[in-house]
């Protein structure tokens, strides 16, 4: 299964926390999906989470070759495990060109970071 790309993102916790704190519900509703907030201020402290997601949205627009919204990406969970869900915009062409996204997050004290890997699947 050939890898077709690669995307990381590093997030700063404090920078995106200072944008969160000057513009809080616009912040949120502008970046993030339903299912993200549900997830994400369900934490005692949501700001990791919510970082991991960002840099996963920003992961995956390094390995795209358009542009898209922040809210036509989105992370979801299946247990522990993250991945990615797309709006069909982007899970169509996805589909026809049989690519699967791989998602790696991670977050401590002072950042988040996320991998996606965009892998090509052989049938």
């Amino acid at each position: 299964m050939p890898i077709v790309a690669i995307g990381t993102d590093l997030v700063a916790l404090e920078r995106l926390q200072q944008v969160w704190q000057q513009h809080p519900q616009r912040f949120l509703q502008r970046h993030f999906a339903p299912v993200e907030l549900e997830y994400c201020l369900s934490k005692a402290d949501p700001l990791p989470s919510l970082g991991a997601r960002f840099a996963a949205k920003e992961a995956f627009q390094k390995c795209w070759p358009e542009n898209f919204g922040w809210r036509e990406v989105w992370v979801e969970t299946d247990g522990r495990r993250p991945y990615l869900s797309f709006v069909e915009a982007i899970a169509h062409p996805m589909r026809l060109d049989n690519l699967r996204a791989h998602l790696s997050l991670s977050h401590e004290r002072t950042h988040a970071l996320a991998v996606v890997v965009l892998e090509r699947v052989e049938l």
